[in-house]
This record gives structure tokens, sequence and C-alpha cells, in this order.
């Protein structure tokens, strides 16, 4: 038997196909995969071990049923339109040039048209299903959807309809007009490509089968149009693009009805269509067709601007009153804002002796302490260690010590990384070694040692002070804002400890190891997972170090806001998530709102601009996520255990119906703020950022006649925050406070308004004030009454109050207090200003700014030694807020500040021994101090100027030396009986000159 002649020319080697390409691509789909597994698997274990599993489960199996439907939807209509077209194609075509060439094209795709068929259908398939996976919300939202028990004014339908119902319809309709524009095309070009739609010199030839199908397609867009038509009625509510939101009066007597017509119009061209295709006649459908177009153009553009241009303009502020009478409601009721308490607050600028006497809970409990300014100090006086760290903001809170509420700035230690010295810096150290900070540090807000440092309730190593100790709470920090990627935590019992715990507390003492005994992350003591980590955080250390055991766990996603947003997607977080020590152990506590930008005539808010102030421009404060909602509510309270990361959701606001919503769809997710103890409830605190949008609406809304809020003319605005350079909004402040028609005080949020802003200008002058109380109450399980009021005071213009930028101005320009800060300032030291309160007391408004000294060097921080005042025209300034206020009230303010305890004392002076006491020399001993410090000034410059260093150090330190006993003998001088007060101010009066850099403050 012959074998078969060679196809092979002689002298060329015959090829073999290789088999490495396809091994290398199934290598490489096997890799990818598994990768795509590793993430996938190490989420699953994240969701389980926190709780949260069914979070994960709905979430994915809900994106993936969509994506399917999506695919499945988009993938079934391509593909039948292609293939429909195709076996349509004509058998027999006269031949042309165009002919010619198409058949070119179908010869040149005939050995790919299997792959061409199935493959687009796939590739708009897939793009079809991300897109409708990404609206899992929506649909979900829509499935589980609770009704509002209120209506809208235009259609009278219930709130949800607009918030959960339209928009997943809107969704429905647009991915099917998507679908039939995509397969219609796919189809037509098929037509074409095989024959069945040719272009002929009498116009266009199309076969039976291609009238047909373009007329279903044409018909199923048309039906779908009218529908989206429809639905766009519905829709004209929300509108946002007017002066006013919501439809106005050419929205609903020119375009709702208009709407209604066109969706008429388009079922009757789709029927028009229908017919076509039985009769194949095509005159119909296109005079249809060109009739909608226009009757579209004429009835849903011309006829509306004639309206608006012609009948509207000419009496807008007759005709729009109903409808802006909708928009201020339905703004405020979006908004929360429908049940503030407004009051008329007559305020005076004549300051008059005790005025403060009825005033005197809030006035011990004014705040000294800047919560931004005073890290440092923080950092200096508890840091102990490198890898310590405080943030740049602390936060303010309160607690309850011997029967009263004493406000705090609270941070914790946490754990800083890249503190470690160089040689230190390996993966054990890093990952295993140091895995968290230590210990709470508090301060009271109100009070401050003699030479200006931070009075601590808690503070030291081991953690000791009033809020507990090492047996009493739990003081390990391995969660927080600023915590490490991840640590490798825990290890079989009678192992040794690996992790450094604390340093040592004073000398002699050892340092201590420990190790983490918590359920804070999953297990990392499989081969397997600790392959799926060593992929998922790229490290070949996590496989093979010594430090991984059977009983380690890893701690990830450490940042209490990204593991609420983790657990809760479906929840806006706020930027400032605050630590509390609560029933044993510190808690990171974080405020989740339900937002929407579905509500029906509400205004819209941008969030990332209505919250932005000089905080989120600081970095301080995270910022808000640049979306547009015109619906909020706090509805979630969370926490994250500081030690072992455990988060839990109160749903809050149980009457908010988009939370309701989500406990449908979660129901085991969120807990009832029944179960919140009475400790955590005494922490809860009004959320900042609600605060900040509702601030924002209310600069225009809290005028609800129509007429007025038409003419515009008493619109107000956030003050820009006076103690920095940038014009960006001042942030609200947390303080105690008495309100004028409460009986005793408050833990409240608060900001001020001046009127509006136009283009750069405005009077700054104080037009209203804001509070809203942040007394949660600390019974378990029950919220108090007040909680939540916002009270908002109207100053009537006539009054004259300067605002905040008129205050800071005044404490700048004042001659005394100018040529006090400056002399502090030659001593190659910063003057820095605190942040300027606002409180509403004694009849009027009072500012009050902590003034702090800053020397230079790496381990120099703010010490507090002054505080302005001002009240009308008049300010103060003193070494203590007691002083001051005595100084500003004719000599006797009627009510002792919190650092009352500090008058007439001095720190002690440079060689260790107390200041004298006042006395009647302490003028002249201000005026030697003072030219001591002016000689050793000219000394150290001509000491400089030679290069003499050592020189210029002894000067400074003269100098320094000279500087204090100025200080000490201002203090006594502040510290003697006040003389009669005078009309105009008194030399004490203070704040820095127009040349240092303003200071950032909270």
């Amino acid at each position: 038997m012959s074998r078969p002649a060679s196809t092979v020319p002689p002298g060329r080697p015959q090829q073999r196909r290789g088999a490495l390409t396809p091994t290398l691509i199934v290598v490489a789909l096997i890799v990818v995969g598994f990768i795509f597994f590793a993430n996938v698997w190490t989420d699953v274990l994240w969701y389980q071990q926190l709780g949260f599993f069914e979070v994960f489960l709905t979430e994915n199996l809900a994106r993936i049923v969509l994506f399917l439907l999506g695919f499945a939807l988009m993938f079934s209509a391509v593909f039948f339109a292609i293939r429909i077209a195709y076996h349509a194609r004509p058998v027999y075509a006269p031949d042309s040039d165009i002919r010619d060439n198409l058949n070119r094209y179908q010869v040149q795709l005939e050995p790919v048209r299997r792959v061409v068929m199935i493959g687009l259908p796939v590739l708009f398939g897939l793009f079809a299903g991300s897109a409708a996976s990404s609206q899992w919300q929506r649909v979900l939202l829509f499935l589980n959807q609770e009704p509002f028990g209120e209506s809208d004014p235009q259609f009278n339908l219930d709130i949800s309809f607009y918030l959960m119902t339209l928009p997943f319809l809107g969704f429905v309709t647009g991915f099917l007009i998507s679908v039939i524009i995509v397969a219609g095309i796919a189809g037509i070009l098929t037509h074409y490509l095989y024959g069945s739609i040719r272009i002929m010199e009498r116009g266009i030839f199309t076969s039976r089968a291609a009238q047909i199908h373009l007329a279903v397609s044409g018909a199923a867009f048309l039906l779908l149009l009218g529908v989206n038509f429809w639905l766009d009625r519905y829709a004209s509510v929300q509108n946002s693009g007017g002066r006013w939101a919501g439809a106005l009066y050419t929205d609903v007597n020119a375009v709702i009805p208009t709407k209604s017509i066109l969706a008429v119009a388009a079922v009757l061209v789709a029927v028009l269509f229908v017919v076509a295709a039985v009769i194949g006649k095509w005159r119909l459908p296109v005079i249809g067709t060109a009739m909608l177009v226009i009757t579209s153009i004429l009835a849903g553009g011309v006829y509306p601007w004639v309206i608006q241009q012609f009948q509207v303009r000419p009496s807008e502020q007759t005709l729009e009153k109903q409808f802006i009478e909708r928009n201020i409601k339905m703004t405020r009721s979006a908004y929360g804002l429908d049940k503030i308490q407004e009051t008329r607050y007559n305020a005076t600028t004549t300051t008059t002796t005790g005025a403060l006497a009825p005033d005197s809970e809030t006035t011990a409990n004014i705040r000294l302490l800047d919560p931004n300014l005073i890290s440092d100090a923080f950092s200096q006086l508890e840091q102990y260690r490198p890898y310590y760290q405080f943030p740049s903001a602390l936060n303010v809170d309160r607690y309850e010590i011997d029967g009263k509420i004493q406000d705090t700035v609270i941070a914790v230690r946490e754990l800083n990384p890249d503190g470690l010295s160089a040689n230190q810096q390996s993966w054990l150290n890093r990952h295993v070694v140091y895995t968290h900070g230590y210990g709470v540090v508090a301060a009271k807000g109100n009070k401050f040692t003699v030479d200006g440092k931070p009075d601590f309730l808690q503070a030291g190593i081991p953690s000791t002070g009033v809020l507990g100790n090492d047996s009493t709470y739990q003081p390990r920090i391995y969660f927080g804002e600023n915590s490490a990627d991840y640590s490798v935590v825990g290890a079989p019992e009678g192992a040794p400890n690996r992790e450094q715990d604390r340093p040592a507390a004073k000398e002699g003492d050892g340092e201590t190891q420990y190790t983490f005994t918590g359920d804070g992350g999953p297990n990392v003591g499989s081969f397997f997972n600790k392959v799926l980590y060593a992929i998922k955080f790229q490290s070949s250390d996590l496989l093979l170090s010594d430090g991984v055991n059977a009983e380690s766990q890893i701690l990830y996603d450490r940042n209490p806001r990204e593991r609420v947003e983790k657990v809760a997607p479906y929840l806006t977080v706020d930027g400032n998530a605050y630590p509390a020590v609560v029933d044993g152990r510190v808690k990171w506590i974080v405020d989740g709102y339900t937002t929407s930008p579905y509500y029906p005539y509400s205004q819209q808010e941008q969030l990332s601009e209505a919250t932005a102030d000089s905080q989120t421009t600081a970095g301080r404060t995270v910022s808000l996520p640049n979306t547009s909602v015109n619906y909020i509510r706090n509805s979630v309270k969370a926490t994250v255990d500081a030690y072992d990361g455990k988060v839990t959701l109160y749903a809050w606001d149980d009457q908010d119906p988009v939370l309701k919503a989500w406990q449908n769809i979660f129901p085991s997710s969120l807990k009832p703020f029944s179960e919140m103890s009475g400790e955590l409830m005494s922490h809860v605190r009004y959320p900042e950022d609600l605060f900040k949008v509702q601030r924002e609406l209310l600069g225009r809304y809290h005028v609800t006649q129509p007429d007025n809020f038409y003419t515009n003319n008493d619109a107000w605005s956030v003050p820009n925050d006076p103690t920095v350079q940038d014009d960006v909004k001042q942030p609200p402040y947390y303080m105690s406070l008495k309100m004028p028609d409460q009986d005793k005080p408050a833990f409240q949020l608060t900001s001020s308004f001046i009127p509006q802003v136009v283009n750069g200008n405005a009077r700054n002058v104080l037009y209203g004030f804001l509070a809203a109380d942040s007394d949660a109450g600390k019974e378990k399980g029950v919220k108090a009454e007040s909680y939540g009021q916002l009270r908002l005071l109207q100053i009537p213009p006539e009054a004259n109050v300067p605002g905040p930028g008129q205050a800071q101005n005044k404490f700048n320009s004042d001659p005394t207090v100018s040529q006090a800060l400056n002399l502090l300032r030659q001593g190659a030291s910063a003057v820095l200003n605190g942040n300027l309160l606002t409180l509403p007391v004694g009849g009027g408004m009072v500012y009050v700014q902590p003034v702090y000294l800053r020397s230079t060097g790496e381990t120099s921080y703010p010490t507090l030694q002054r505080v302005l005042v001002a009240f009308g025209d008049k300010i103060g300034f003193a070494p203590t807020l007691d002083e001051a206020l005595n100084q500003l009230f004719g000599g006797e303010s009627g009510a002792s500040a919190g650092d009352s305890a500090n008058n007439g004392q001095a720190p002690a002076t440079p060689d260790g021994t107390p200041a004298a006491p006042g006395g009647t020399d302490a003028k002249a001993e201000l005026k030697a101090a003072l030219e001591e410090a002016n000689a050793a000034i000219k000394a150290g410059q001509e000491a400089l100027a030679k290069g003499d260093f050592a020189a210029y150090g002894e000067q400074q330190r003269k100098l320094s030396a000279a500087l204090q006993r100025a200080i000490d003998a201002e203090a006594k001088i502040a510290a003697e009986p006040a003389p009669a007060p005078a009309a105009s101010p008194a030399p004490e009066a203070t704040t820095p000159a127009a040349t240092p850099a303003p200071t950032p403050s909270s």
C-alpha cells in the first residue's frame, strides 16, 4: 500500500502544530481565574467572620441575576436579529457593482461567520449585563419598597413611587430601548450585507422579510418611547433645572399635557408599523413618524417655550407662587427642616455688668481647647514612642464626671508603622510585632493648666483616669482611622507573645508583649488561606513567615468608616468617625445616611459642595462623595469596636421608609436602637455632615412665604472661617450650650449665618444662629425627645450684631492686642488663632477665641496663653476666659468660666521658682521685662550677623526668660481689681496682627 504523496515541497522541513501557545493561554486563564477566586473567597471569609455574609450574598446574587438577565436579553435580541436576517437573505439578486462589493464582503466573512454571529451578541451582552448589574440597588428597592404615607402635590401618588418605583421603571424602559436599538441596527446591517436591503437607482429595495423585521423593531421602539413619554410626566416633579425644583407652571400646564399626547401618538404610530408589516404599505407609518417628530418638536419644545416666555415671565411671581410653595414645603420635609423651632432673638450689642448670670451653666462649659491645634500637644505629651500617633484633628465629646457633664477633647493613641526606624522596617515588625495602638487620651474642653497645657482626664501608659484603666476598659486599638493595611495576630495557647503591647511607663519598667485574644479577622492558619491572602496582599511573607501560625487571624479593612461602608453599601457614611469609651470598650461611632435624588419638588444639593469647609479643605475630615441628593436621613448609627473590629448597625431613624426597605432586603444586618446601651446613648451626637447640608439649605429655606422666597431678599450664607486664609466656610462646632428657650444646657452642634454672599461680598453681620440638640439621653434603648431638635435664632438686621469676620477683624486690629502678640512673635514663636466660637449669651452674641503660642523646634507644641472675647463692639483679652469675660462685662460678668481657678496664677519662671504674686510693682516688672526682651533681640541679631551662634543662643535664652516674665507680669496686672467700665475697648483686647498667617481651626 503506497503512502499519499506529501504536499510539502522538497527541501522544506515539515511543520508541526505547536502546543506551546494553547498551553500558555490555558495557564494564563487558570492564573487569572485563581487570582479572581482568591479575591472573591477572601471577601467571603471577611463577611462571614464579621457576621454580614447576608449582605455579601444578597448584593452579589442580585448583581449576578441582573447580569444574566441583561446579558440574556441583549444576546437573544442581537443573535436572533442577525440569525433571522441571515436566514431571510434572498437566494438570487441582480448583479451590480454594489452586489459585487457585497459578494466580496460575504466571501471574506464566511470563514468566520459563525464566530461573528455568536461573538457580537456575546460582546453586546457583556456590556448590557454589566450595565444591568450596576442597578442592583434600584431593583431591590423596587421589590422591597415601603410606603411613605405622604403624597406629592401634583399627581397625588405616594412618595415611594418616586423614590423606588419610578427609577426602576426608568431603568427597565431605558434598557429595553437600548436592546431594541442595538438589535435593530444589527439586523439592518445583516439584511444589507446579504442583499435584503439594497440601494438602487429607483430607491431602496427591501425584501418582505426585511420589511417585517423593520416594522417589528420600529413598533417595539415606539411602544417603549410612548412608555418613556408617559413616565416623563411623573419625572417632571423631580426637575432640578429651573429656578426652583419640581414641576412649575409651564411643566404643569404645557409639558405634562404634551407628554401625554406624545405618549398616545407614539403608541398609534407603533400600531401603524404593525399594520405596515401586515399589508406591506409604508406610507402611513412614514407619515406617522414624521408627524410624531414634528409634534415632539412643537409640543415638547416650542409650545412650552412660548408659554414660559409670553405667559409666565411677565407674571412669574403670581403664576409660580403655588409651585414655589410646593418647593418650600417638600424641600423642608425632605431634609428634615419641617420641625425646626424658629425664634426671633433681639440680640443686644451693649454690655452690662452681670449680664452672664442667667447663662452661668453655659459660661462654665465654654470650650477653650481647639481640637485641631491641640493635636501636637497631645503628641508631645502623650505619644511616648514614634510608632504611636494622634490624628491631626481630635474629637469633641462629653462624659459624666462626678454627676456633671464635662465636655472633652478626645483621641486614641493609634499605631504608626512609619514611625519605626529604618532598621526596624521589616515585614515581621510591620505586620506581626507592631499591630496596635494603645489607650484613650482625653482632656477637659473648658480648662487648661496654668502653663497652657491640656488638663487631662485620661492619659498615660498604662491608661489611667476618670474614664477607666486597663482593668475597666480594653485600651488596645487594633482598628482605627490610621491603622496599617493588615496585621497578623493570634497564637496557640501557651505560645510566646510576639506583639509589642506598650512601652515602659517609667524608667526601670520593662516593655510588655501581648497576643490578640479576640475574633477580629479571618483565620490564615491553613495553607490554602495563606495562599489566598498572599495573593490578595501580594506578599510571599504571609506564606513563608513563622509569624503566621495555626491560630493566626488577619486583620484588614480596619478603618471604621470603610468597614461600615462595606457592610452597608446602601449608606452614605459621615466623614467624621469619633471614638468613645463605652461599656468597657473603645468604640468608634459612625453615622450613616440614606439618601435619594428623586424626592418630588425637593431642591438638589451636591454633598461634596454642601459639606465642604475649612476642615475638609485641610484634609482633617473626609469629604462626602460628589453626588447630588434631595432627600437625606440619619437613619443608622453604627459602632466599630476598636479592639476586634466588630461592626454593629442600629436602625436609628426606624420611621425612614428607605431604611425600612433596606431592612426588608437585609433583615438580619440591622438591630433596633432599643438594643443600644445607656452608655452608648450618652455618646451619640448629631452628625456633622447632615447638619452642614441642612444649614446650607436653611440659607434660603428659612423663608417660608412664597413671595419673599421669590424675591430672595432675605437669603443667608454660612460665614467663611476667619481663622484661615482661604475663603472656605466655617465648620460647625460642638459645645454644651443652653439656648434661650431651654431650661438646661445640652450638648449641641452650632453654626451661624450672615447675609447672602454675592460675588464674594457680604455684610458681615449676624442674621441667624442654628443649634442641633445632640443629647440622646442615657437610658438603654430610649431616645430623648429633644434629640435632633433644630433651633434657629433669627436676629433682626437692625440689631447690627457683628459676624465672625467682623469679630476677628476687631481682634486683629486692636492696637493693644496686636502689640502684645507681636511681642510674643519676636521670640521666634508663632501665635495661633484657635476656633472662633459663637454663643447666644448675655442677651446678645459672645465670641470666644483661644490664642495659642508655639515656639520653634521639632518638639514644640501650642500652649494656650490668652483668650479673646467680643460682644458688640467691645473686646476683652486676658490669660483666662474668666478674666476676659469680666473685662468685657464691666469688671463682673455675673458667671464663672471653667478656667476661673487659673485667675491670678502664673507658671513657674524659667529657673523653676514659682512666680511672685501680683503687687503694685507688676507694671514696673512688665516694663523691665519688655526692655530686657528688646535688648536680647538686638544683641542676638548682632551676634547672628557676626556668625557667633553660641552668643546668639545665649541671647535667645535670655529673650525667652524675659518674655516669660512679661507674661507673668501681665497676668498679675489682669488679676488686680478691674477699673470701672469704659466706653471703649480696654487695652485688654487681643488678637494677632495682620502680619501672621492665620491658622486653621476646628
